[in-house]
């Protein structure tokens, strides 16, 4: 089982630098910069003339290539019988290089940049900024982005909107919220991080003559959750296949909250874990018993028979956290789990139980772990400067274990600096236990022998499809039944390929 690194190039997210890096390298190859400007601009054209009836257009532009784009995009436009009005911060004397020739094959007037531009405009063409901004939008760009907000016109960013970090999503002073985003080759993390993939609307990934060969100079360490690139490692029931060979999960129950540990074993049974133990405190075993079925429940009185019952090797993988409480005897267990071996998901408890000595926990990690903290249980572990994907990537390098850092965009790191961002979650996983359900896929997918990176991605891809399945009025229980057609579209689409040999699409999902 193997991940595809073919689908990893073909959903990576390139920093802008590294996109600069992309023109660079095939302007370098031979390919005009005007050239990647005019398919840019076309592009963006043809975004607005797909979507609405020809009516006035207000495009705006800036003193960059993102300005240039916008220029290709006005005179198209035009071409096509649409009323244009252009208007440009700063001086076309001061335009350098391709976007000088693309403000040169403008045919029409240049108008200062000003609010006075949207005067019987129906749309805007938004191409101030592109994705590189590191200030504060300030002066009369704001004072622009501001007029188009207050006079709810429907917005075609080029790129991003204005105001966008592409990096981090971060909105750097004002931004405006536009219906359309396009952008070229391959997204920006800030496309899927929020809060700026809010603004983008619906972001429409365009080619415009970049080849794929420069991300074998880039590799690009980013990439958006997808199934393409992990489906391969995505583990199959064969006709040789029994249940031992499937893997044994083991969910540590706590004697109070039983809910959250006995939705995470149907979560782990549900992804096809061959069979599932709850480890429940003596008090507790009678409500865990009663309440499942094909998950076996074993009272388990103290921390020595814990670990005598972790010492039985078919117990492959275990998850500690959900319900469990925080104190000494969850940690005494979550260190008794890695220090068996055992594939490990710690969640919830678990993490927040070494918040005074994390370097403790992180020294005991051995064997493959995915820790799935939200951002409060996070902060108490590790350091929160820097964007998400920084902060992850830190601590997954740090605890030596592969970090879901939960949220609307999931990340997802690993200790070897890949990074993927999740994009799928809809607003209704927002309700209570739909962490714990999370966990118990990711249990399911290690129990079967996933490595933690791609198991920690497919369970969050997962999670994300079968609460968009559901739709409105879910609870953390509805979960576990709707990954069922989730998982049946997921391998009838590419029941024996191993992913990569053939393109694939998952529009079924959206």
């Amino acid at each position: 089982m193997t991940t595809s690194p073919e689908g990893w190039r073909k959903h990576a997210l390139l920093t802008p630098a590294q996109m600069g890096e992309a023109d660079r390298l095939t302007i370098a190859g031979g390919v005009p910069g005007i050239e990647l400007m005019e398919n840019a601009g076309r592009k963006v054209a043809d975004a607005v003339s797909h979507r609405w009836p020809p009516q006035p257009v207000a495009v705006l532009c800036g003193p960059g290539n993102n300005g240039g784009d916008g220029f290709v995009a006005a005179r198209v436009l035009a071409a096509r019988g649409w009323p244009v009005r252009l208007a440009l911060l700063g001086s076309v004397a001061a335009l350098r290089g391709d976007a000088a020739q693309a403000a040169a094959r403008w045919p029409g007037a240049v108008e200062p940049l000003a609010p006075v531009v949207f005067d019987g405009a129906g749309l805007v063409v938004d191409g101030i900024f592109g994705a590189g901004l590191a200030r504060p939008v300030e002066g009369m760009a704001r004072a622009v982005i501001e007029a188009v907000g207050e006079r709810q016109l429907p917005v075609v960013a080029i790129d991003v909107p204005s105001g966008i970090d592409g990096a981090s999503g971060e909105v750097r002073g004002i931004t405006p919220r536009a219906a359309v985003t396009v952008t070229f080759f391959r997204k920006k993390p800030g496309h899927l991080l929020l809060p700026g993939r809010s603004y983008c609307g619906e972001t429409v990934l365009e080619q415009i003559g970049i080849p794929d060969a420069v991300l074998d100079r880039i590799a690009p360490d980013t990439a958006e959750n997808a199934p393409d690139w992990w489906l391969g490692a995505f583990p199959r029931p064969s006709l040789e296949t029994h249940k031992y060979v499937r893997g044994h999960a083991l969910v540590a129950g706590g004697a109070v909250m039983t809910g959250a540990a006995r939705l995470a074993a149907r979560a782990a049974a549900r992804l096809g874990a061959g069979l599932v133990t709850v480890a429940a405190p003596e008090a507790a075993f009678p409500i865990y018993a009663t309440a499942l079925t094909g998950v076996i429940v074993h009272p388990v009185a103290d921390i020595e028979e814990f670990q005598g019952f972790l010492a039985d090797k078919r117990r492959n993988a275990a998850l500690i956290g959900p319900g469990a409480g925080v104190g000494g005897e969850t940690r005494a267990r979550t260190l008794a789990i890695l220090g068996a071996g055992k594939r490990a998901v710690l969640d919830a408890d678990a993490l927040t139980s070494f918040a005074e000595d994390p370097e403790t926990l992180f020294s005991a990690i051995r064997s493959p772990c995915v820790m799935t903290p939200h951002a409060g249980e996070f902060s108490r572990l590790f350091d929160t400067t820097g964007d998400k994907p920084e902060r992850a990537r830190r601590a997954a390098r740090q605890s030596g274990a592969v970090v879901l850092l939960k949220g609307a965009d999931t990340v997802i790191a690993a200790p070897d600096g890949r990074v993927a961002v999740n994009a799928n979650a809809p607003a209704q996983l927002a309700t209570a236990g739909s962490g714990d359900v999370l966990a118990g896929i990711v249990l399911g997918l290690l129990a079967q022998g996933m490595e933690p990176f791609a198991a920690a991605a497919a369970a969050a891809w997962i999670h994300g499809a079968a609460a968009r399945r559901f739709g409105l009025g879910l609870v953390a229980e509805d979960l576990i039944d709707a990954v069922v057609p989730v998982l049946h579209d997921l391998l009838a689409h590419a029941p024996d390929a191993i992913v990569g040999t053939r393109q694939l699409s998952w529009r079924f999902l959206d």
